[in-house]
């Protein structure tokens, strides 16, 4: 007795949590408000993380987003670093978001499309006249007969049922139940993709001069799972990097021709990337996403060839282009140099003096006399600028979007029933939709007229 009584506490502690689960839990995440507002959440924090810059340094903010005055009175460097909204895709509050529309969705699934889904498989025969005074559409025949019918409804590709001579069911369309039930693991899938590339991934800047070779190494952003690892058994050579100009001088499009290497130095993949064509190898994608100028290479007289290396100027009006620049020294002492300054790989070099003043301008391939020597300039060395991703969500994410488009496809298919009741020489027919409901009164008149075009008709609607 006493063992009886222990197993029954014991069974009853097991089931409290369950009980509160069905009872406190589940009706909170299955209501179509808290869904709704999960969405418009997840989707305005989305638009903060387009708009504002991610994963950039903190100077930066602070001085894109001062504290006074405030981006609409509140938005400053301080917030956006506190709540996150600078890698507003890698919070745990943004995956928290995630986690719960996707188990409010999922909650759903299982507590009302999947039961009205059975609910629509479960049918019974209409076997008295009264019975079809509560559908949406029924009519009542004087002549007619089942086996008509039948053949009317095959036509239409309804799928029929028949267990007795004087009774009929009909349906087609299921498959637009289905559709939502569809619909729903598509976007649990792709908030199961985003949540897993979140946790798995990680992003980097690189910045190469043309013709070095490089392992990724500046990761500027990567999840609690993710494996950098495999990127130490190979790496990347830039073997050239080159801008396309419009005759107006404006950038057309900048190219890098790139290799990966494994671990011998031999070239293992090759691809030339530019904007919207990037390399992947092993999960990892290499964009182009930017350029520069790393160096420039000379010759005082007939002397070896220096390379001095470049870089970007800050300037009063940024709007006015990008410029680069480094000083180079004159004698041997560095008691006199000049500055050299380049705005783009067109191969144009302002030479100016230690006051400011412009000496000369210059072009590769040409040589200027500055301070008692020759000097030649060779080349403007260009650099390219790689965002560098690796997210394994990504094909989740796909297939994600594959099965709500397929979902979203098969909703549009409406779920029609149609009883019909041969009794005492008269034939009772009634239908309903869950969708589309003239298209369906329309086609169950063209039903009715092809059993009886003489005879009138009764319709009740």
């Amino acid at each position: 007795m006493t063992l009886d009584n222990s197993a029954s506490t014991e069974s009853s502690w097991l089931s409290a949590p369950w009980r509160f689960i069905r009872k406190e839990v589940l009706p909170v995440l299955t209501d179509l408000r808290l869904a709704i507002a999960l969405f418009l959440i997840i989707a305005l924090f989305s638009v903060s993380g387009t708009v504002i810059e991610q994963d950039e340094s903190v100077s930066f903010y602070r001085t894109n987003y001062p504290e006074h005055p405030a981006l609409f009175g509140f938005l400053t460097w301080k917030v956006i670093l506190i709540v996150g909204l600078n890698r507003v895709y890698h919070t745990w509050w943004f995956n928290a978001l995630l986690i719960l529309f996707g188990s409010s969705l999922s909650a759903c699934t299982f507590t009302r499309q999947l039961p009205a889904l059975k609910a629509a498989q479960r049918w019974k025969y209409y076997e008295e006249p009264r019975q079809f005074q509560k559908l949406a559409l029924s009519a009542e025949l004087d002549t007619g007969s089942l086996d008509t019918l039948s053949q009317l409804l095959q036509n239409r590709r309804y799928k029929i049922f028949q267990d007795k001579d004087n009774i009929l069911y009909a349906r087609k369309g299921i498959v637009g139940r289905i559709g939502p039930i569809i619909v729903h693991i598509g976007i649990v899938t792709i908030l199961v993709g985003a949540i897993w590339g979140s946790m798995t991934g990680f992003a980097a800047n690189e910045r190469i001069a043309s013709g070095d070779t490089f392992q990724v190494k500046n990761i500027i952003n990567a999840g609690p799972w993710s494996n950098t690892k495999h990127l130490e058994d190979w790496s990347m050579r830039v073997n050239r990097f080159w801008i396309d100009y419009t005759p107006s001088g404006g950038i057309d499009q900048f190219y890098s021709d790139m290799s990966v290497l494994d671990n011998e130095g031999k070239e293992v993949d090759h691809k030339k990337i530019f904007v919207n064509q990037p390399l992947r190898y092993r999960g990892v994608t290499f964009y182009q996403a930017d350029w520069g100028i790393s160096g420039i290479r000379f010759q005082f007289n007939n002397s070896p060839v220096f390379k001095l290396p470049m870089a970007e100027l800050k300037t009063p009006d940024q709007g006015k282009g990008r410029i680069w620049g480094t000083w180079l020294p004159t004698k041997p002492d560095l008691s006199e140099g000049v500055s050299l300054i380049a705005r783009d790989l067109q191969g144009m070099v302002l030479i100016y003096d230690a006051k400011g003043q412009l000496i000369t301008t210059v072009r590769t391939g040409m040589a200027a006399e500055v301070n008692g020597t020759n000097l030649k300039i060779l080349d403007i060395i260009g650099s390219t600028g790689l965002q560098i991703k690796s997210d394994p969500g990504i094909p989740i994410v796909y297939g994600g979007f594959a099965i709500l488009m397929a979902g979203v496809v098969m909703s549009y298919f409406s779920h029609s029933q149609i009883w019909a009741l041969q009794k005492d020489d008269r034939l009772y027919v009634g239908g309903k939709t869950n969708r589309a409901q003239v298209a369906f009164e329309r086609e169950v008149l063209e039903i009715l007229n092809g059993l009886n075009n003489s005879q009138s008709t009764a319709l009740v609607i």
